[in-house]
């Protein structure tokens, strides 16, 4: 009966192992080689099966698990009234090599809820010297010491005991002796030896405090660290900021976690696990204590009349959307107190407006985050006032009074007063002041191929602007001296076979490098071959019956190019022919012979080259282009704007950085702000809107969304008056962006060229009124467009305006930490600034005209 049972199993097992090829599995492995006793990954990917367990086969002697781990995601997609559900398992395992060779992993056992799947066997090259575990920041797996005589993958075997050198949570506080509301930050970290694969523990009520979870990775990240000679895998498992709300001896009370280890089951029977539906291992509950602590809380000294609550360092400021206003209308007065402290606990600000006035209970917008120094940020309070009657009133300073952590003493800040002139009303309200906002939104993001422009390199008074302005002033000579150099080049063809070999040999490897993305081998081969020998060719002016190697060689040396750069360019030659035919990867094969080849034209160029720097930087940009373009990560401005329109706006927000990177341009920066919108970082936002709006100041989408979102931000500004006419002049100068003023101020002078010689050489007196009046117009309209885009050039190159970043900053009077406080502003604020000479500070001036000393470190130069 027991055999017929083994064969039994035995036939099960095959017919499981035959229909896994139903399941899609897939396998993560290094390509290259890793090194002796470098930890390497193996993943098992399973989709859509109900995964139950994994077990590796045995692996060879040299190789050792160090660390497993299991991961599984679902996701549901609708499509009409069809629901599509799909499942991911991942199975990671951490392995070390012994000793270097080629091994081979055998197949891994799957077992699902209806089958049993076996994977393919993994070939794994290890090479290299042995590296120190101790020193490798690679570390993925539970380390022991070496004085323990314990295997080094973390799982002990069943029935071993988990002791509390093995497994422990220490608690600290950063402080133990505080005042009362001042915070403290709690920290619970794990320290483990063993295979720890879950943890339950909860924060328990408190007596005597007010407490905040602060917000962990969810994935949590281990690390090593050393307690008392032995290694210990270790992480922050939970942290919260504490408020204590009485004095005296508080107790944070220790905490019971319970912590699920893993064990190895040793010589365990496969087909007994597999119909018990058990594992290769088993595991043991263990019960942890975290320790408590005693923290030592003072009380407040005497609190004056008008204690606010506050603890910590706080600001106050307040900004009245408007100086006038009429009868019965509404006016908003917005009171900001930011900082680092208890902030949700203190009081509401008290703002005295006068007995005339309506007054309603205040909006308000929490806009803090919690830190390791505390609650961080700004409370917001929108306070709604209806003036009744007419006349000149005055809104008293708000002040607020609070407990101040690093002087220990009582500060109180206050606000500036206001003075508000309200004229009679219509009886009308303002209800239709109050425009419904729900409904609008950013502009979408803008598609297609985006406009670049130089960083710093404009057209506009550059040696090309200069050429075109002064080409209409000497036509004549100008045109005979360019056509006659530009015959005299022209009829040296082997000049211009020479001069033209690089770009020749560019161009065919960007061919090279389509067809490489491709992956057509032989045309990629066949490409690469014909930009070497044709590039040497033309360069040297060798028919194509006497390119060979040797004659390659001799021609080289004589042009002076050393023998270490004419090797390269044979070996260049021969990798090529070799690689095309090379076992292994041919993605790598192809990027090694790409490399190669565009090395040795680059040393080729550099070492004929004369002493013309220019044509020496072309020839590596254009090198320089190609070369990323295949070996970069390729990112797209479609990719990234697919990515924006698909709400993966993290990935968009990486893929417009790095377009960036490369040029600037003002509609990847419009792009960029949309997608930090679509993020909530206002900041941001505002950032790269005004960045997009200096590069391209006619665009109304960026105009739009940059007074959009500006109207999320804080601080609500009464901007300093300007006259008509001056705002009239800032919208012509901002009409276009720099280089389109510079091409209109070209365009013009020829115009005026043009009809210059209408006037001196018509034979109509109509005619020659025309280009007379003409030529005075279009030479207005040429100095303006230099006056214009000097202006625009000028802004761009000081780059004066900066947004703050800090969730609240205050302005000094001087640039001294030590000094008065001006003014508090807040983050998305725009500022200029006037005065860049003391290091570390910047004094600005912010919209309503105020201006004041800020640390350069809060604001971020647009």
């Amino acid at each position: 009966m027991h055999k017929m049972k083994k064969c039994l199993a035995i036939f099960t097992l095959i017919f499981i192992t035959l229909s896994a090829f139903a399941q899609r599995v897939e396998i993560s492995a290094p390509k290259s080689t890793v090194g002796v006793g470098e930890n390497f990954q193996i993943k098992y990917i399973i989709h859509n099966a109900d995964v139950r367990d994994i077990r590796l086969g045995n692996l060879p002697d040299e190789i050792e698990e160090i660390y497993s781990a299991k991961s599984s995601k679902q996701s549901i997609s609708y499509s009409g009234s069809k629901v599509d559900r799909s499942s991911t398992t991942i199975y990671t395992f951490t392995l070390i090599a012994q000793n270097s060779g080629s091994f081979t992993i055998p197949p891994a056992h799957i077992i699902t809820s209806d089958k049993n799947i076996t994977t393919a066997s993994v070939k794994i090259n290890v090479g290299g010297g042995r590296s120190n575990p101790s020193n490798s920041q690679q570390s993925s797996g539970p380390k022991f010491h070496e004085e323990d005589d314990q295997p080094q993958d973390g799982m002990k075997d069943a029935g071993t005991p988990v002791t509390n050198s093995d497994l422990f949570i220490k608690v600290s506080a950063n402080k133990t002796h505080v005042y009362e509301q001042e915070p403290i930050l709690l920290t619970y970290k794990v320290y483990t030896q063993v295979n720890l694969t879950q943890l339950n523990g909860k924060m328990p009520d408190l007596n005597g405090f007010h407490s905040q979870e602060v917000e962990l990775p969810q994935q949590k990240t281990f690390h090593n660290e050393i307690v008392n000679g032995r290694n210990y895998r270790c992480v922050t498992w939970s942290q919260y900021v504490m408020y204590p709300q009485m004095t005296g001896k508080l107790e944070i009370p220790s905490i019971t976690f319970e912590g699920i280890v893993a064990q190895r089951v040793r010589n365990a029977d496969p087909i007994e696990i597999f119909f018990n539906g058990g594992s290769g291992y088993t595991e043991v509950r263990r019960d942890i204590v975290a320790p408590g602590i005693t923290i030592q809380v003072d009380s407040l000294p005497a609190k004056p009349a008008n204690f606010s609550g506050g603890v910590g360092k706080l600001n106050i400021s307040a900004q009245l959307e408007k100086q006038e206003a009429k009868a019965g209308d509404p006016i908003k007065l917005r009171v900001v107190v930011g900082g680092t402290g208890n902030l949700k606990l203190i009081k509401q600000p008290e703002v005295n407006f006068p007995k005339d006035f309506d007054v309603y209970d205040p909006e308000v917008t929490d806009k803090t985050g919690m830190s390791a120094s505390g609650v961080e940020g700004n409370m917001i309070y929108d306070f709604i006032a209806v003036p009744r009657n007419a006349g000149e009133y005055n809104i008293p300073e708000i002040s607020l009074t609070y407990f101040d952590t690093e002087t220990k003493s009582y500060k109180t800040v206050k606000t500036q007063s206001f003075t508000l002139k309200v004229t009679p009303g219509d009886g009308s309200g303002a209800d239709s002041d109050y425009a419904d906002t729900k409904n609008q939104d950013i502009r979408q993001i803008k598609r297609g191929e985006p406009q670049y422009v130089g960083d710093g390199n404009f057209f506009y008074s550059s040696t090309a602007y200069w050429f075109w302005i002064l080409v209409p002033l000497a036509l004549f000579l100008a045109l005979l001296a360019i056509f006659r150099k530009r015959a005299i080049d022209n009829a040296d063809i082997i000049k211009v076979k020479a001069r033209n070999a690089n770009k020749v040999a560019t161009k065919r490897l960007r061919t090279a490098n389509r067809l490489m993305l491709k992956g057509e081998n032989g045309l990629f081969y066949d490409e690469v071959l014909k930009a070497l020998w044709g590039y040497v060719g033309d360069k040297l002016n060798m028919p194509e019956e006497q390119l060979s190697r040797d004659n390659v060689s001799e021609r080289l040396a004589e042009h002076g190019v050393g023998q270490e750069t004419v090797d390269k360019f044979i070996e260049a030659l021969d990798e090529c022919e070799f690689e095309r035919y090379a076992p292994g990867d041919a993605k790598g094969n192809m990027n090694k012979t790409f490399e190669s080849a565009m090395t040795a034209i680059m040393d080729i160029e550099n070492a004929m080259k004369t002493n013309s720097k220019k044509t020496k930087a072309a020839v590596t940009i254009l090198l320089l282009a190609v070369c990323c373009q295949t070996f970069a990560a390729n990112p797209t401005k479609e990719n990234a704007d697919a990515e924006y329109l698909k709400g993966n706006y993290q990935q968009a927000i990486s893929e417009y950085e790095m377009l960036l990177k490369k040029q600037q341009s003002p509609d990847i920066l419009y792009n960029l702000g949309n997608a930090y919108y679509r993020t909530d970082n206002i900041t941001k936002a505002i950032l790269n809107y005004e960045r997009a709006k200096l590069l391209d100041p006619g665009d109304r989408d960026i105009q739009f969304n940059l007074q959009f979102v500006r109207s999320k931000t804080i601080d609500k500004f009464d901007y300093e008056a300007e006259g008509l006419l001056q705002n009239w002049y800032e919208d012509l100068v901002n009409f276009t962006s720099v280089d389109r003023w510079a091409y209109m101020a070209v365009i013009s002078i020829i115009l005026v060229l043009i009809l210059l010689m209408m006037y001196l050489f018509a034979d109509r007196i109509l005619l020659r009124k025309i280009g007379f009046f003409g030529a005075l117009a279009f030479l207005f309209v040429f100095i303006l467009a230099n006056v214009f885009a000097f202006q625009q050039k000028k802004r761009l190159e000081l780059r004066d305006g900066a947004i703050v970043t800090a969730s609240s900053v205050d302005v000094k009077k001087s640039p001294a930490d030590t000094s008065d406080t001006a003014f508090v502003i807040h983050e998305g604020t725009k500022v200029i600034i006037k005065d860049f000479s003391i290091k570390g500070w910047n004094e600005v001036k912010i919209a309503d005209g105020r201006i004041g000393w800020l640390k350069s470190a809060d604001i971020e130069k647009i």
